[in-house]
């Protein structure tokens, strides 16, 4: 893709999960956020520790499908997998990235709103990958007392977050470092403050000790970090 297709893709309203956007979206997580493949392979590489036969593997916000993908290549028949999404062109993305896939028939994408949709399945990992940032603050809390409540003992919540520096001076320092990989990653200023204005009240990062205290309130006493890199961070959150 030209650096001319990209720049037209490029959101000038409020950030939008749409037909656009979802075509470059891969594409799009590449050049934006640091570590997108090591930060995808940890998560399932933790994730599948945690895999129990019989159960449900959920995503949260799945967009295209790619967290949940290695799941269902490697567990198969033994588990259901169900994508949680409000976008309707993220949901039909998904549904044709496994309609050819050897077990696609345990595969079910869901339109759901988080706030107030969840499956009354007995699930063993659950996924939120740069999903609950998304969320209004106000609904995290409930949205995840539901992960918690769906998880069988011994089960796990994956989540991964933008965070916001423990301070305004660190804050600054990650972004700065942030925005720095995205020009080397070929956006420019115009696009970054672009997509930056796009994504505000849209996209609201907290700290990654807020995110830590919101999962120990609603139950886990198991909480630990397993990848982190500037500003974004995940978390692995296990249930007794």
């Amino acid at each position: 893709m030209s650096d001319t297709q990209r720049d037209e893709v490029m959101p000038r309203g409020a950030w939008q999960f749409d037909q656009e956007v979802t075509a470059v979206f891969d594409d799009m997580l590449q050049r934006s956020i640091p570590q997108y493949n090591a930060m995808r392979l940890v998560t399932f590489e933790v994730g599948r520790r945690f895999v129990q036969p019989g159960t449900a593997i959920i995503d949260m916000g799945c967009s295209r499908g790619q967290a949940l993908l290695p799941f269902v290549s490697q567990f198969g028949e033994a588990n259901d997998y169900i994508g949680l999404e409000i976008s309707e062109p993220m949901i039909e993305a998904a549904r044709q990235n496994f309609a050819y896939h050897p077990h696609g028939n345990r595969v079910t994408i869901q339109s759901a709103d988080l706030r107030r949709d969840f499956p009354g399945v007995t699930s063993s990992v659950v996924l939120a990958v740069l999903t609950l940032q998304f969320t209004p603050i106000e609904y995290r809390q409930q949205i995840v007392r539901r992960v918690y409540e769906s998880l069988a003992p011994g089960g796990a919540f994956i989540l991964v977050e933008k965070v916001l520096g423990a301070t305004a001076k660190i804050d600054d320092a990650f972004v700065e470092l942030f925005l720095n990989i995205k020009r080397e990653n070929g956006y420019s200023d115009s696009q970054i403050d672009r997509k930056r204005m796009s994504l505000e009240g849209v996209l609201v990062p907290v700290t990654a000790h807020w995110n830590e205290e919101l999962l120990r309130q609603e139950g886990f006493t198991s909480v630990d970090c397993f990848w982190r890199h500037l500003n974004f961070a995940g978390w692995v959150a296990v249930k007794s």
